[in-house]
């Protein structure tokens, strides 16, 4: 009998042009679901036949209520090789083999900056007033050069989002709370002496955290009164890194000139969510990792998961 294999939140359906699913097809029955399951229940009932599952990122929460669900569920393969949302011990205990694929860095750098510079030059604006028969020209843009650029977090990500920064002839400073002078002068960057002097001094902050209690929350209300009237804020690392009616605040009442956010508290947004309607905000569905080369990394990567575990052989356990 063929194992059933579900793939989740395969939203462009293009799960099973990404790989080659042939070495596994004799054996194993592919399923994508290209819409979400909004709750706990539905994804035990869609899952309740499937031996394997294939998920993205961390967008599926697999809590021990869901996992004591699944007694037919023997691997799940995740794209990325860091998942907080997976109860790893509750994967043990039902028997249930967690493995990931490898994740490019290169994404979510290109997204920020597309996001950073729409905001800056209006882009969106500029194109629907184009496009609709409205005014030529209603924004003026904001330069990048001589600009102040304020990172929270250096790591691999931070990083490539600082050279970019230097390319463009922008100052670079950053933070975080176990940043070193060494680190920042290997990058290249200045060194914030602390966080609030960054969201101060910049005209442009963006977020590149870890999210752990240390970090939860670390922009708040306090934090964005900090910032310039004129700065932009944005966010494609984790939602609960800026608490987000505070955000929403600030964006309502004026209190920065802009925000470009791809990662949310409730993904996928509700239809009346009210970032739907937020002024001042640049706002793409988590499409940071979404990319022909990544999906190419995941899927195909899943396939090798699977072709190996079939077989007995070792594959990329997490955590």
């Amino acid at each position: 009998m063929r194992l059933r294999c579900a793939v989740l939140d395969d939203f462009q359906n293009v799960a099973a042009t990404m790989a080659d699913w042939a070495p596994v097809q004799d054996r194993v029955e592919v399923v994508s679901f290209t819409e979400h399951f909004p709750t706990e229940d539905q994804l035990a009932d869609a899952l309740a036949d499937f031996d394997l599952v294939v998920t993205l990122r961390e967008r599926v929460p697999f809590p021990a209520s869901l996992l004591d669900r699944l007694p037919r569920l023997r691997l799940l393969v995740a794209s990325g090789m860091r998942n907080s949302v997976i109860d790893f011990a509750a994967a043990e205990r039902n028997g249930v083999t967690v493995c990931g694929t490898r994740s490019s860095s290169t994404p979510p750098v290109e997204l920020t900056w597309a996001l950073l510079l729409g905001l800056a030059r209006g882009l969106v604006a500029e194109n629907n007033n184009l496009r609709g028969g409205g005014p030529w020209q209603s924004t003026v843009g904001t330069d990048l050069h001589g600009r102040r650029l304020g990172l929270l977090g250096l790591g691999k990500i931070g990083a490539r989002v600082a050279r970019i920064g230097l390319a463009f002839g922008m100052e670079v400073t950053a933070w975080s709370q176990n940043l070193t002078r060494d680190r920042a002068d290997e990058v290249g960057v200045q060194l914030a002496a602390s966080k609030e002097d960054l969201l101060r001094e910049s005209d442009f902050v963006s977020l590149h955290l870890v999210l752990g209690e240390r970090t939860r929350g670390i922009v708040g209300a306090r934090e964005l009164a900090l910032l310039k009237p004129t700065a932009y804020l944005v966010n494609t690392s984790r939602s609960a890194l800026v608490d987000q009616d505070a955000l929403l605040t600030a964006l309502h009442e004026g209190h920065l000139a802009g925000a470009g956010v791809d990662v949310f508290d409730t993904e996928p947004l509700p239809a009346d969510h009210p970032v739907r309607s937020a002024p001042r905000l640049l706002a793409t569905p988590h499409l940071g990792y979404v990319s022909q080369d990544n999906y190419r990394t995941y899927y195909g990567q899943a396939v090798e998961n699977i072709t190996a575990y079939l077989a007995g052989d070792p594959v990329r356990v997490l955590p």
